[in-house]
């Protein structure tokens, strides 16, 4: 059985700076696979290659059996690979509920399908994903108000409302009290588990990735 996710000798070069030379990973479907590796050696490069942010030169990038290296974020991410970032990217001005709304598939393009009607579906789906995190109760507030470590939980779930086969998550227990990591953890668990999304995950903590990667 082929690779959900097949990176093929994959280089990136900014300039003079190699940041990727000659990089192979493939990833089962289904799996939690860790990604490590010291600060500066690229795989926060790699990822933004995968996810097409940046377009590699030389290799090839395999989804599914088709060649995704080529194509863009938006095209990328309707195939449902999506990434998560180290700083949190969310709407702080908005509430939650707002976040995870906007979050979802859109019919169409542009503003106007931004700031369409969304139906109830998304919404239950949205409240179900945010108690899912354990932000239910929350749903209401300004997401900027939330602790780092609480956006960070915002996040995933607001990448969970897309429905992602497979999830790049970029340290994602960076900045976050100690006493969150162990439920974060769970719910990526939980997420490989019961929603069948594959998982490839950059980690620094290593009591935590040895816990995660499979």
């Amino acid at each position: 059985m082929s690779a959900l996710l097949d990176v093929r000798a994959v280089g990136k070069a900014f300039g003079g700076v190699v940041a990727n030379r000659g990089i192979s990973v493939q990833v089962e479907e289904g799996e939690i696979v860790g990604l490590i590796g010291p600060n500066g050696s690229g795989k926060t490069t790699l990822f933004n290659s995968i996810v097409g942010h940046h377009p590699i030169d030389e290799g090839e990038i395999y989804f599914d059996n088709g060649r995704i290296d080529k194509l863009g974020v938006p095209e990328i991410a309707r195939l449902g690979l999506l990434r998560t970032f180290q700083q949190t990217r969310i709407y702080g001005g908005m509430t939650c509920v707002q976040n995870m709304l906007i979050s979802a598939p859109q019919q169409g393009l542009g503003v106007a399908a931004m700031l369409a009607p969304h139906t109830r579906a998304e919404e239950e789906r949205a409240g179900e994903l945010l108690d899912f995190v354990g932000l239910y109760e929350k749903r209401h507030l300004i997401a900027g108000d939330l602790s780092f470590g609480q956006q960070k939980l915002l996040e995933f779930s607001m990448a969970l409302m897309n429905g992602p086969r497979l999830l790049l998550l970029d340290e994602p227990t960076a900045g976050i009290n100690p006493t969150l990591i162990n439920g974060l953890m769970d719910r990526l668990q939980r997420a490989n588990a019961e929603f069948g999304i594959t998982l490839l995950v950059i980690e620094h903590n290593m009591r935590v990735i040895m816990n995660l990667a499979q």
